[in-house]
C-alpha cells in the first residue's frame, strides 16, 4: 500500500502495513510461523546483526506477520514506528526499558489499571526503578513530583477501571517543560477515540489484548513512537544518545534519527528481554483491527445507552462513565475525545461488596472475567480481582472500592443488556 496521507481511518485499518504476499499473491497477511530466516550470503548476515540493513534475523526480534501489524498500529495511532511484544505489561517494561536506569523514576497517574500499580509500586524496585503517583488533574502536584531523576510521566488515555479521561495536552506541557516523554497507555480508547500524539504525547502503548484484537483470544502488547521526543536534548537517556558498547559504540538517536526509539526497542529490548508477540497473535489482531472503528462506535453507543439507564436506577449509587452529561469531565471528554469516551466504565451498587458479588454471580449475558475490551460485554469486581493487591486508599484513588464493579459494554443489543443488568440487581439488592 502506497504511503499516503490521505487515507481515511475506515481504510487505514484494514490496509495500512498490508501487501500481497510476494510468493503466491495472497491477500490476507500470512502466519509466518518461523523461527529463522535463511541470510542471502554472508555479508546480508553480517550487515543485518550490525544493523546497516533492516531485515529478518529471528523471530524473537522480527517477523514478517508482526511486522505487518506493527506498521499498521504505528499508522492509526500517527506515529514513525512500533514494537509488538508479548502482553500490554510487557509492552510498559519495553516502554520504560530505553529510558530508565538505577535511581530513575517514573511519574504515573494515580488512575491506573491495578496490575499496571502493582508493576509499578513493586516489580520496578527490582530493576531499582521506582514511581511516583500522582493525580493528573492537580497540575502543580504532577510539576512537584518531577525531578531530577525523573524519566517519564505515565498515565492512560481512558483510565481502567472507571472510564477517567485524562487531559492529554495539559500533562503532555507539564512533561515537555520537563524535558521527559509523555507516555499514554491508549487502550482503552484506541487510535479511533484517541490519537495522544496530537495532544502531545511522546509514546503511546497498548494492550493489543483488548480492543484492537477485540475477540477475547489472544495477549500482546505494543508500543509506538512519535519520533518526536530530542532523545539528546540532555544526558537523561544515554541508552539512546550515548554510545552503545553491544553495537561497537553505534549511538541510536545519531544513527537512526526519529526511528531510534524504535530501533532500539527491536535491536536492544526484544534482543535481550525476549517479550516476543508470536506470529499468530499478530494475525488475530490484524483481523481484529480490520473492524475496530465500526466495534468502537458499536462500544461507545451502547455505553451510552447503558450508564443513563443505570445512572436512573435507584438500585446505583453512581455511575462513572465521562460520556454522560452528569459527569464531572463531560465537557473534557467532548473536548479530548469527540468521537466518545469509550465503553469502560463502573459503577456503584447499593448494598456493597456483598451485593457486587450477588451481581456478578446473576448476571447472564454478561461474563465474569478478567478482561475488557472483548465484542462480548464483561463484568468484574475489581476490589475482590484485579486491585485485590492494592490498599483500601489505592482501591479508592483508581476508583475500585468495594461497592463498584467495573463493566466492559460490549456490542450486543443494548437492550438486552440493560433487561440483564435489571434482574440481576434486582436479586443483589432484594
Amino acid at each position: 500500500m502506497s504511503d499516503t496521507p490521505n487515507y481515511g481511518f475506515d481504510t487505514l485499518q484494514i490496509h495500512a502495513g498490508a501487501r500481497p504476499d510476494p510468493a503466491t499473491g495472497a491477500r490476507q497477511t500470512p502466519i509466518y510461523q518461523t523461527t529463522a530466516y535463511v541470510f542471502r550470503d554472508a555479508d546480508h548476515a553480517a550487515a543485518l546483526f550490525n544493523l546497516q540493513e533492516v531485515g529478518y534475523i529471528y523471530s524473537r526480534l522480527t517477523n514478517p506477520t508482526v511486522a505487518v501489524l506493527q506498521e499498521r498500529i504505528a499508522t492509526l495511532e500517527g506515529g514513525v514506528g512500533a514494537v509488538c511484544c508479548s502482553s500490554g505489561h510487557a509492552a510498559q517494561i519495553m516502554a520504560l526499558f530505553p529510558l530508565m536506569g538505577p535511581g530513575c523514576n517514573v511519574v504515573a497517574s494515580t488512575r491506573l489499571y491495578g496490575g499496571t500499580v502493582t508493576q509499578f509500586s513493586q516489580t520496578i524496585k527490582r530493576f531499582g526503578w521506582s514511581a511516583k503517583f500522582v493525580d493528573f488533574d492537580d497540575l502543580d502536584a504532577l510539576r512537584e513530583a518531577i525531578d531530577d531523576n525523573t524519566r517519564a510521566v505515565f498515565g492512560e488515555s481512558i483510565a481502567n477501571p472507571g472510564g477517567y479521561v485524562t487531559d492529554i495536552r495539559a500533562v503532555a506541557d507539564v512533561a515537555d517543560a520537563a524535558g521527559v516523554p509523555l507516555i499514554i497507555d491508549n487502550t482503552s480508547a484506541t487510535p479511533y477515540l484517541c490519537r495522544p500524539f496530537e495532544q502531545g504525547a511522546s509514546l503511546v502503548v497498548h494492550s493489543t489484548t483488548k480492543y484492537l484484537t477485540g475477540n477475547g483470544t489472544v495477549t500482546g502488547g505494543c508500543v509506538v513512537d512519535s519520533g518526536r521526543f530530542d532523545w539528546s536534548a540532555s544526558d537523561k537517556f544515554p541508552s539512546l544518545s550515548a554510545p552503545e558498547p553491544a553495537y561497537h559504540g553505534l549511538k541510536f538517536h545519531e544513527t537512526f534519527g526519529p526511528l531510534a526509539y524504535t530501533f532500539h526497542g527491536i535491536a536492544i529490548g526484544l534482543r535481550d528481554l525476549g517479550m516476543t508477540m508470536n506470529p499468530q497473535a499478530a494475525h488475530y489482531t490484524l483481523m481484529g483491527i480490520e473492524t475496530l472503528s465500526l466495534r468502537m462506535q458499536r462500544h461507545v453507543e451502547n455505553a451510552k445507552q447503558v450508564a443513563a439507564w443505570l445512572e436512573a436506577d435507584p438500585r446505583v449509587d453512581y455511575v462513572t462513565y465521562a460520556g454522560l452529561p452528569s459527569s464531572p469531565y463531560a465537557e473534557r471528554a467532548e473536548r479530548c475525545y469527540p468521537k466518545g469516551a469509550g465503553g469502560l466504565f463502573t459503577f456503584a451498587v447499593k448494598g456493597g461488596y456483598e451485593a457486587c458479588v450477588k451481581l456478578v454471580n446473576a448476571l447472564e449475558i454478561f461474563s465474569h472475567v478478567a478482561n475488557l475490551g472483548d465484542a462480548r460485554s464483561l463484568i468484574i469486581h475489581s476490589a475482590s480481582t484485579t486491585h485485590r493487591q492494592l490498599t483500601p486508599e489505592q482501591q479508592e484513588a483508581a476508583g475500585a472500592g468495594p461497592n463498584v464493579v467495573r463493566v466492559s459494554i460490549g456490542i450486543e443489543d443494548a437492550d438486552d443488556l440493560i433487561a440483564d443488568l435489571d434482574q440481576a440487581l434486582t436479586k443483589a439488592t432484594a
